[in-house]
């Protein structure tokens, strides 16, 4: 395990357009001008938060998919962002994790926000997805999930080295309105301190067609709880080295999650 490069795109979406999306994050990740090793796109990049899941959803060899692949091939990176996925009768809002090999994994979105009727139009996940990247562990969330704690609480295993912490990374894509942007920051802080692990954030900008506005508030958080990077309000493309140093320093001089409660996460 060493440094991890990432880069997180705060993109101002356009509403319900998979082709137009595609080629605006494309122009992006091709401006990258810095090695990155993983690159983070926004909840529903393709289409924006949208409650119109049987007219939009693709399936895992359908355009965006493809596309993915591509960007991961071409610019050899670890590629990673939601869209609409739809599975026999389900439709998912499914975080999918692009290898440059053509591998894929992927998180179906456990926490379905209802005040929207996103639990009307799409089937909850039920199982974390845990994914790794040049020995980083990386516990990928979306959105809504946020609010969740326990969903995302760190656990400890048992190893040849002894007790060790499930993830060092916790990936949140979203699409969270500026009207909440106070508890998406303060809760991004609050995972990373519970879990002594990095927190990475990424968020879009601009109005959609509901007239909802996001401020994007993308920010990257060290495993005390302190903010490296953040973002407001415009576009932006962003990219921070997640220092393996750090992350063993934090967690030898407070070894809070040795006292940490064991417990069993049931998704029912």
């Amino acid at each position: 395990m060493s440094d991890l490069t990432v880069t997180g795109i705060q993109a101002n979406l356009v509403w319900e357009n998979p082709e137009a999306n595609r080629r605006l994050l494309e122009s992006k990740i091709a401006a990258i001008n810095e090695p990155t090793q993983l690159v983070v796109l926004p909840e529903m990049f393709s289409t924006g938060f949208s409650m119109r899941a049987d007219e939009l959803a693709e399936t895992m060899d359908g355009p965006t998919v493809e596309w993915m692949r591509s960007m991961s091939k071409q610019f050899r990176i670890v590629l990673t962002g939601s869209i609409i996925i739809r599975e026999g009768a389900a439709v998912f809002n499914r975080l999918l994790w692009v290898l440059p090999n053509g591998e894929i994994g992927f998180y179906n979105k456990r926490h379905l926000f209802a005040f929207a009727g996103e639990h009307e139009q799409y089937t909850a996940g039920d199982q974390r997805f845990i994914a790794s990247v040049n020995g980083w562990k990386v516990n990928l969330q979306i959105c809504y999930d946020l609010r969740f704690p326990v969903w995302s609480r760190q656990q400890m295993h048992k190893t040849e080295k002894g007790l060790m912490p499930e993830f060092d990374l916790l990936i949140y894509v979203a699409n969270w309105p500026e009207r909440r942007s106070h508890a998406w920051k303060s809760l991004l802080v609050a995972r990373a301190i519970e879990n002594q692990c990095y927190v990475m954030g990424v968020n879009r900008v601009g109005t959609d067609a509901n007239n909802i506005t996001y401020s994007g508030d993308s920010m990257l958080v060290s495993p005390l709880g302190d903010i490296i990077h953040q973002v407001t309000q415009n576009e932006s493309t962003f990219t921070c080295q997640l220092q393996k140093a750090e992350l063993d320093s934090v967690r030898h001089s407070f070894p809070f999650l040795r006292d940490a409660d064991s417990f069993t996460v049931s998704p029912d």
